[in-house]
This record gives structure tokens, sequence and C-alpha cells, in this order.
């Protein structure tokens, strides 16, 4: 990552493309899939999966968040909710990234309130009909396969279906004009009466429910690149003030610049204990909704003042790429968001404290 990509992500960060040449690489290493055992899956540990994702976005976040989605939502999903032929048919090329999935869950009107969606699933002979829009999913302007969230229209309840890119009928823009994760390629869908074969749907997704557990290890993983994001720009900041001098010294002489990297050391130290812990809790099976969404809510927070006090650290130099920091800073915005927003995450937590959800309001306004 250091050698080979470090060198070319401002480039690409700048025209806001993916680098297509380095898939074949990372799919070399050997950790995309992650926890999934069986199906040519590597079958990490939580807590080693999350050690190579925080690592990959210690260097980029958006490399380590299509690495996120490839694994975490797209391929875990297919892990725990698809058939045996399923996992056989897509599990192996996938964890090789001989090709390439994306997870279309988010819609133009239903982002924190995601299990509304309105993507609809029709029943007819053979297969299902898809129609329906979606919007943010990463990776999906150039997804071999998508996992995509419809509505039963029968049952009214929230079902999965792996659809092929190019399918006919599916139409996909890519979002233009961000200023956060530039090189992950997020796009606009358009369902328009689109054709999935039984086959290919996720016997296992019957209820919004049923993905559950699947967004909740994302969110773990989630907050794993905040810690690498976080990472990234202490180093960076403890090179750039020992290299960089004035009035004749090196920054890092100065008391307060002192002062903030130690600030963002504990932070790191702090956050880092809090992911370890989620990842043995996962591993063990005692995790709860409840505690990820307090993992992803807490860490990103902390993160994003870690990025904050490496921005003023670098002054001028902060808000250019090439440093890194910048970029960084830039991309910690959308990872505090995604993955469900603080806010949301923090009430799911109070949710599991007291009994008493206030996610939706008591009335319609």
């Amino acid at each position: 990552m250091e050698n080979e990509v470090a060198p070319i992500i401002p480039m690409y960060w700048e025209t806001a493309d993916f680098p297509f040449h380095i898939i074949p690489k990372l799919g070399s290493l050997g950790f995309l899939g992650g926890i999934i055992k069986g199906h040519e899956c590597p079958g990490l540990s939580a807590t080693a999966y999350a050690m190579c994702i925080s690592e990959v976005a210690r260097v980029d976040a958006s490399i380590a968040s299509f690495c996120l989605v490839q694994s975490c939502l797209a391929m875990l999903c297919i892990a725990q909710l698809g058939s045996e032929a399923q996992k056989d048919k897509y599990l192996p090329s996938l964890s090789k990234l001989h090709k390439v999935c994306a997870y279309a869950l988010t819609e133009p009107d239903y982002g924190s309130d995601a299990s509304s969606l309105n993507t609809v699933a029709r029943k007819v002979p053979g297969g299902w009909v898809l129609s329906g829009q979606k919007r943010w999913p990463g990776n999906s302007s150039f997804a071999d396969v998508l996992v995509v969230l419809a509505r039963n229209t029968s049952t009214n309840q929230v079902n999965g279906f792996i659809v092929n890119g190019g399918s006919p009928g599916l139409k996909i823009s890519k979002i233009e004009n961000k200023m956060s994760m530039r090189l992950v390629q997020n796009c606009d869908i358009e369902l328009e009466n689109v054709f999935v074969p039984e086959d290919d749907r996720l016997p296992g997704a019957n209820s919004f429910q049923d993905f559950v557990n699947s967004l909740a290890f994302s969110r773990v993983m989630a907050a794993w690149v905040s810690i690498g994001i976080a990472t990234g720009v202490y180093d960076a900041c403890r090179r750039y003030l020992g290299e960089r001098k004035q009035f004749g010294v090196p920054l890092a002489a100065f008391q307060l610049n002192q002062e903030k990297l130690v600030r963002m050391l504990g932070n790191i130290q702090a956050m880092w204990l809090l992911g370890w812990r989620l990842c043995k809790l996962h591993s063990s099976g005692k995790m709860t909704i409840g505690q990820a969404s307090l993992g992803k809510a807490w860490i990103t927070k902390q993160a994003r003042e870690t990025v904050a006090l490496g921005r003023e650290l670098l002054g001028g130099n902060g808000i250019v790429t090439n440093f890194h920091v910048g970029k960084a800073f830039c991309d910690m915005e959308t990872v505090y968001t995604y993955e469900g927003s603080y806010e949301v995450n923090a009430l799911i937590v109070a949710r599991e404290i007291t009994g008493i959800s206030s996610i939706r309001p008591t009335s319609r306004l």
C-alpha cells in the first residue's frame, strides 16, 4: 500500500477516478472475504480482518471502503443469507477480486430510515422483477454483481436479490462533485423492471431484520476504517513536525504541537481498545447491535477530532492532498456518516440502554 498505492492516490483523488489496475494486487493479498469461512474465503478472525482494513485505511480510506463494501456488506450478506449454490457460485471469485460487488440499500428518499425503502420486487414466472431507485452504493459503476434490497410486494417485507451488472433495465450513473471519498465510485441506480432469476433471490433474506447482523459487523469495520485514517494522519503529522522548521527549530519542539500529538495518540489508543473489544465480542457471538453502534458512533467521533487536530498541525499544507492529511480530513467526513450517522447510531445505543426508542418521532409533522 505505501509503496504502490500511496504515491498515486493524490492524482486519483483529484480526478475522482478509481485506480482499477490495483484490483488484482488487492485480491492477491488474501484478506477479501474477511471472516467468511469456506468457499475459498480466508476465514479470518474479526480482529485479524480489522487489522487488515485499518492498515489499508491508514494509506487511503477510499480503497478501504472499496474493500469494506466487497467483504462486509455484499459478500457477508451472501455468506449469511444465500444458498449453498449461491455461495459456491459467487464467493470464490469475489474473494479473489476476480469479480467486484456492490450493496444497494440506501435510496434517494430513505437514508437513515433505510428499512422503509421503496424499491419493490414483484414475483413473476421463473423469478422476480425489481423496480425502484438506489443512491450511494459504492463500486456500483463497475460491479459485476450487486446485492439489492427490495420490498416483496406480496409480503411487504424486505428481501435480498443478486443482480448481475449490465442486466437489462439496470441504469447506473456516477454521483459527481463529491468532496470526500473521491475515489469511491458512488452511484445513482435505476431499476426499471429488472428481471432476477429465482436462483438469485437470497433465501435467508425474508425481512429487514435478517440483514441486521451483517450491517452490525460492517459498522464495526467502518469504525476500524476510522482508526486507520486517524493512525495515518498521526504518522504523517509526527514525520512532518520533525522535518519542518520554523523560528529555527523543528515544529515538534513547540509545546502546543506536542500536546496535540499526545491528544491524537491518546484518542487512537482508546479507539483501538474499543475496536479490539468489539471484535472479541463478535467472535464470541456476544456482540449486541447497540454495542456495534456505540463503537461506530464513538470511534468515528474521536477519529474526526484526531484528523482535525492533524490538519491544524500542518497549517497551510494541511489542505494540500500531497501531504495526505487534508485528503484524510475530507474522507473522514464520509466515514462519520456512512454505516449509520453518529446520531442514528447513538439513538440505537440509547434504545438498548433504556429500552425506549426515540429514533422515530412520536408524531409525524
